[in-house]
């Protein structure tokens, strides 16, 4: 049995599809904030998102999570459809369990200096293996 190609010239080799709407949203997403409407008073913000993926840094296979935050704005909140954006952004990333929830625990911080956050990333089993990590971080008094 013979296999045979179609070749293809050097400029379709090149060119790559355009990126589609929600593509160049996730790579120009940042995590975004506006102003508290309650500065002064202490309330907890949960949000939940069950659809994190990322790559295992060794294998290369996908890792599945459910990232939940939990904070207390201080004068800054953030933006749920940036915040959606910059979780979604990690699809393609070779990240582990661990950096992963410690890295949006720095960008979140650095985003809207909470008074104090946890986030947790509760990751599916994979090889009989179930990984919860949690992060931290309070504001010191000032």
């Amino acid at each position: 049995m013979t296999h045979s190609t179609v070749p293809t010239t050097d400029s379709e080799s090149e060119t790559t599809p355009p990126m589609k709407y929600g593509e160049r949203a996730i790579a120009e997403g940042q995590l975004t904030t506006f102003p508290n409407p309650r500065p002064g008073r202490a309330y907890n913000v949960n949000i939940t998102l069950p659809e994190f993926t990322c790559k295992c840094p060794f294998s290369g296979y996908p890792d599945f999570a459910t990232i939940k935050i939990d904070y207390v704005p201080d004068q800054r909140v953030v933006e749920l459809k940036a915040l959606k954006l910059y979780i979604n952004s990690y699809r393609d990333m070779f990240i582990s369990h661990e950096e992963s929830v410690n890295k949006i625990l720095d960008d979140f911080v650095n985003a809207c200096d909470p008074l104090e956050v946890t986030i947790v990333g509760d990751y599916l089993p994979r090889g009989n293996v179930h990984t919860v990590v949690t992060v931290t971080h309070k504001k010191d008094a000032e």
